[in-house]
């Protein structure tokens, strides 16, 4: 009853966020019916759930393995975030598999939406517990498994203030996919019963990189000028951009013609960040209207989706966001897994143990503020032999790291749904 009572009186805050959101962010009006469970019909055996960009991107890996085991199987993936929607449509949609918004975490809302999909089998990715939809899928016997599922300690303490309440709900999970040993534990002393809990590691670290980012980043390299440094700044958020152009001013200082590659995290900032330049008087090109990168130009500023990759693919260092500030980081093994030397701040909650591989391997450089950035990527640019030596040594992290969407996939076998065996797909599916 009390996460039936909370969701009600958060939905309207929820729905606000949307809304103001929704004015700088490409279609995060659309879909409003979706988050309330309305929408066509689209029968999937299999759901899984990617709550942002980041998400979208390791459920692409489950994704493929799905598909090679039965290329016939209907799936659907739903979102959270605008973002994370565009990103899946782009991702998903050419292969056929449904994609749509997260319903509200209401009754209502999530009664509706397991009508319209019918799945047998939810696959939640990393850390999205919603306590109304997980009960729902108990009552219409959906097994809810976690994938890649990762709890921080603040967030568990933050669980277990619910109560009893909570741990009823996630005792009727039906299997946790852990990344750490540490994250099985919290999930085990919030109720789910141990039995159901399996270290399998972090599915990113079975990222590969396509085959046409290589090509994407040479030919993004040929534009911004061979010759000069390039560095990027990856998944930057508010308050941290302004680090992070502070230590490009004083790379400039050593460097003069280095570029700064800046890429914001949210696409409801783009506007603000390009305003935000022009009122520091900074000489930029934006990426959504195909301006032209002079010798003039201090920085790229990325404004557009699904770039990242060959940005970081294109660039001589890469600087991992959300790390400066408290937010918590952001994906360290994709510019790992393309052997750049990787330097990111101080703030890594969201990805301890990922961190922790990257140091123990030297292929991390962990910054403290922008004018230790600023010294860090100086002398990375000068150094040659050092961006290929901590390149290297961040790549064998991922490289090691291999094998945890095998050890999900070994779980599966237990949903009948997910099995080998040819499953007729729905007249309804796309």
């Amino acid at each position: 009853m009390i996460f039936k009572l909370s969701a009600y009186l958060l939905a309207p805050f929820y729905l606000a966020a949307v809304l103001w959101r929704g004015r700088g962010e490409r279609g995060a009006w659309r879909g409003l019916a979706q988050r309330f469970g309305f929408g066509t019909e689209l029968p999937a055996p299999v759901w899984l759930h990617a709550a942002s960009v980041g998400e979208v991107q390791a459920a692409a890996i489950l994704v493929t393995a799905l598909r090679q085991r039965n290329p016939q199987l209907p799936l659907l993936v739903t979102a959270t975030t605008a973002a994370g929607l565009a990103r899946a449509r782009t991702l998903f949609e050419p292969q056929s598999v449904a994609v749509r918004y997260l319903p509200l975490d209401l009754p209502g809302s999530v009664r509706r939406f397991l009508q319209r999909a019918r799945p047998q089998v939810a696959l939640v990715l990393e850390t999205e517990i919603w306590p109304n939809l997980i009960r729902a899928c108990a009552t219409a016997q959906v097994p809810v498994m976690f994938v890649s599922a990762r709890l921080s300690a603040r967030s568990a303490r933050r669980y277990r203030r619910l109560g009893n309440g909570m741990r009823q709900v996630l005792a009727t999970v039906a299997q946790v996919a852990a990344q750490t040993t540490a994250d099985a534990q919290r999930f085990a002393d919030l109720g789910v019963p141990a039995l159901r809990i399996a270290v399998t590691g972090n599915l990113k670290t079975d990222f590969t990189v396509p085959d046409n980012v290589a090509e994407n980043g040479t030919r993004l390299r040929a534009h911004l000028g061979p010759q000069r440094p390039v560095w990027v700044a990856g998944s930057t958020h508010e308050h941290e951009e302004q680090q992070v152009l502070e230590a490009h001013r004083a790379i400039c200082q050593v460097q003069p013609a280095a570029l700064l590659i800046l890429v914001p995290r949210h696409p409801r900032r783009f506007a603000a960040v390009a305003e935000w330049l022009q009122r520091e008087q900074v000489n930029f090109a934006r990426q959504s209207r195909a301006e032209v990168v002079t010798e003039r130009t201090q920085v790229l500023l990325v404004d557009t989706m699904g770039m990242l990759l060959e940005c970081y693919a294109a660039a001589d260092v890469a600087f991992v966001g959300g790390s400066l500030v408290a937010v918590g980081g952001h994906n360290l093994l994709e510019p790992a897994a393309l052997g750049r030397p990787l330097l990111t701040g101080p703030h890594h909650g969201n990805a301890r143990e990922t961190l922790q591989a990257l140091r123990d391997a030297q292929g991390v450089r962990v910054v403290r503020d922008a004018a230790d950035l600023g010294r860090g990527v100086a002398a990375l640019l000068a150094d040659a032999d050092a961006r290929r030596r901590l390149g290297a040594q961040a790549l064998t992290v991922v490289t090691a790291g291999r094998g945890s969407c095998a050890r999900v996939m070994a779980l599966l076998p237990r949903f009948p749904t997910v099995q080998a065996e040819p499953v007729r797909a729905s007249a309804g599916h796309p």
